[in-house]
C-alpha cells in the first residue's frame, strides 16, 4: 500500500493542526492541571483533546487504512500494529513543559512515515501561529493564512556552526560535543522547533543525546529532509521509525555539508 501525496494532503493536515492548536489554546489560557504519566512527564487536558481532534481528522478526512501511533494513545497502552504499513506519528503537544512554562515554545506535530522514513510532515506552533512542513514538493513555512513560503537548509560553514539546543534536555556530553566542532553560537528553544530552525538555516545542527520517542522527531525530521539536510544516529545513518517500543537513539539533525565529528 502506497500514500497518495497531494497539495490537498498537504492543506488538510495544515487545518487539522491548526484546529488542534486551537483546542491547545484554549486550555493554555485557563488555570489548567498537570498530570503525571507513568514515566513521570507532564500532560493536560490539551494534550488529550488535541490528539482526539487530529485523530478523528485523520481517519475522517483523510484515511483511516493508514493506523496511528500517537503519544497519549501509546501511554495508556494503544500501540496498533504497523509491519508492512504507511503509518502515522502523533505528537499532539510536543513541549509539555514548554506548554506549562508558558514560554509559546510548543507545537503540534504529524507526520506520515512510510518505509521508515517521513514522507510528510507538519510541524505547527499554536502561539506563533505558524507552520512548518515538508514532503516530496519540498519544505515551507507559513503565517496564519500567509502566502506559503519556501525554506532551506544552509550549507555547513567551514567554522563558526550555529547550534540549536534544548531548552531542558540539553547535556553536559552535547555541550562538550558542540564544542568539539567549535560550535560556540547556541540557540536555546523548546519542542520540534529546534527542526525548522535548522531546516529555515537558521542554525545549522541540533544533537540531541537524551531520549526521545518517535513522534517527538518524525514531523520535524520531514521538514529537515525536504528542506536539504538529514537526521542521523551518532554513527550517521538515518534514523528510522517503526522500532520496537518506537524509542529513538540519540541523533543529529544538521543540513548539508556537515560532517559528524569523530567520537
Amino acid at each position: 500500500m502506497t500514500v497518495n501525496l497531494t497539495h490537498g494532503l498537504i492543506d488538510t493536515l495544515r487545518a487539522t493542526a491548526r484546529r488542534a492548536g486551537a483546542e491547545i489554546m484554549k486550555v493554555y489560557r485557563t488555570n489548567f492541571a498537570v498530570d503525571k504519566k507513568a514515566d513521570a512527564s507532564p500532560v493536560t487536558a490539551a494534550d488529550r483533546a488535541a490528539e482526539v481532534l487530529i485523530a478523528a481528522a485523520i481517519k475522517g478526512e483523510i484515511t483511516d487504512a493508514f493506523p496511528i501511533v500517537a503519544e497519549e494513545a501509546f501511554a495508556q497502552g494503544n500501540a496498533p500494529a504497523i509491519t508492512g504499513h504507511p503509518f502515522w506519528l502523533v505528537d499532539p503537544l510536543d513541549g509539555t513543559k514548554e506548554f506549562v512554562e508558558r514560554n509559546g515554545e510548543f507545537t503540534v506535530n504529524i507526520a506520515l512515515i512510510e518505509a521508515g522514513r517521513p514522507v510528510v510532515g507538519i510541524v505547527y506552533a499554536p502561539v506563533l501561529d505558524l507552520a512548518y512542513w515538508g514532503w516530496p514538493g519540498g519544505a515551507f513555512r507559513a503565517k496564519d493564512d500567509s502566502k506559503p513560503e519556501p525554506v532551506a537548509c544552509r550549507a555547513a560553514p567551514a567554522r563558526s556552526l550555529v547550534a540549536t539546543v534544548s531548552r531542558h534536555h540539553s547535556t553536559p556530553e552535547v555541550d562538550a560535543w558542540l564544542d568539539r566542532l567549535g560550535a560556540r553560537t547556541r540557540v536555546v528553544a523548546g519542542s520540534s522547533l529546534k527542526f525548522c530552525r535548522v531546516a529555515e538555516g537558521a542554525a545549522d545542527v541540533y544533537p540531541r543525546f537524551a531520549p526521545t520517542m518517535e513522534w517527538d522527531t518524525a514531523a520535524g525530521h520531514a521538514v529537515i529532509r525536504f528542506a536539504g539536510g538529514n537526521v542521523v544516529d551518532r554513527d550517521g545513518a538515518e534514523l528510522t521509525y517503526g522500532k520496537l517500543g518506537f524509542l529513538n537513539p540519540h541523533f543529529v539533525a544538521h543540513g548539508p555539508g556537515f560532517t559528524m565529528p569523530r567520537e
